[in-house]
């Protein structure tokens, strides 16, 4: 990656740290369910004007837009509600990695290796670290409703894989269509009309400035910068090489949260999330040695050259390089087999 991708990529996990401070600041306000309705509903009104269809299958759309969108943010919510910290909410959901790739083994027949089956052992070993720690503390309700929004997103990680959309950004933005309808009647079904429209009618008072602030970073900074940024890297770059970036979220996450809300994490929790960062990192960056470059007389090509868009190894004459096209094509073509000797 180059430098520059490499600054875009701390860029997003910061702002995906900080959201989740955004996020507290947004339930102070806000009921959960209702906040989840109303995020969504702020994306959903202009992708349905201007942005054009991501040329999906509406099964895995629908798909994304449950795990992703109600899921994952509706257990989030939730847990935070009722007394998650944003520090930890933003380690905990990193369990997603893990999920994801024992979904993607049970449903997709993907092959699942020995060193990812010891990386999800390992986070889950650092999950259940934090688990016993906020139980001597607290209650464990909250952790156990975010790791349901991990699992949450990790199934709309899978969705989106088999939707394969012709522009990931567009399909982000549509799945945003999804959640609002069915969040909306969540919410007054356990929340009621009377706190939804408290909630509403009081929005633009002093009291409720730092929840507006507050979902508009959700909105414009965590969602459209962060994601559109992160699609960018993930299309002009490797995929193992972006990923690992992720695992820099809970760090950002922890710091926004001491700073802006004095919150300090325990020894215990400070322990078992450098745990579960180890596991995830050891289950999803993909390692595979190197391939010493295999050149020969005749042809000037390396058996480490990349096809665009891909992690395969590309041995077509395409991905040679430019003098060595030009060389081979103004050389005289011999035919093969050469022709038999004539008679005198």
């Amino acid at each position: 990656m180059p430098p520059r991708d490499r600054l875009l990529a701390v860029l997003v996990a910061l702002l995906w740290g900080v959201n989740f401070v955004a996020i507290h600041f947004s339930l102070e306000h806000y009921p959960p369910f209702f906040l989840v309705a109303l995020r969504f509903l702020v994306l959903a009104v202009p992708t349905v004007l201007f942005v054009p269809w991501p040329g999906v299958k509406l099964r895995w759309l629908l798909g994304y837009g449950l795990g992703f969108g109600i899921l994952q943010f509706a257990f989030l919510y939730a847990g935070m509600a009722a007394g998650m910290p944003p520090g930890l909410a933003s380690l905990v959901l990193q369990a997603s990695a893990p999920f994801t790739v024992v979904i993607a083994a049970l449903w997709l027949r993907e092959r699942l290796t020995v060193v990812q089956g010891v990386g999800i052992a390992v986070a889950v070993a650092g999950l259940g670290i934090i688990a016993a720690e906020r139980a001597g503390v607290s209650a464990l309700l909250p952790v156990i409703l975010t790791l349901f929004g991990a699992l949450g997103w990790a199934f709309g990680n899978i969705c989106s894989r088999q939707a394969n959309p012709t522009s990931p950004l567009g399909l982000t933005l549509w799945m945003s269509v999804v959640p609002p309808l069915p969040m909306l009647a969540l919410s007054l079904v356990f929340e009621g009309p009377e706190r939804i429209w408290t909630s509403l009618v009081t929005s633009f008072t002093p009291e409720a400035l730092p929840a507006l602030l507050g979902l508009a970073y959700t909105v414009l900074l965590g969602t459209v910068a962060g994601s559109g940024i992160w699609v960018t890297l993930m299309k002009r770059n490797p995929s193992s090489r972006v990923a690992p970036f992720s695992m820099l979220v809970p760090v950002a996450g922890f710091t926004s949260a001491w700073l802006v809300l004095g919150e300090v994490p325990s020894a215990g929790e400070l322990f078992g999330g450098a745990v579960v960062i180890a596991g995830v990192f050891v289950a999803t960056v993909a390692w595979r040695p190197r391939r010493r470059s295999l050149r020969t007389e005749g042809d000037s090509w390396s058996a480490s050259t990349k096809a665009p868009d891909s992690g395969r190894i590309s041995f077509g004459s395409a991905e040679q390089p430019e003098e060595v096209r030009s060389a081979r094509a103004a050389a005289p073509r011999r035919a093969w087999p050469p022709p038999p000797p004539r008679s005198r």
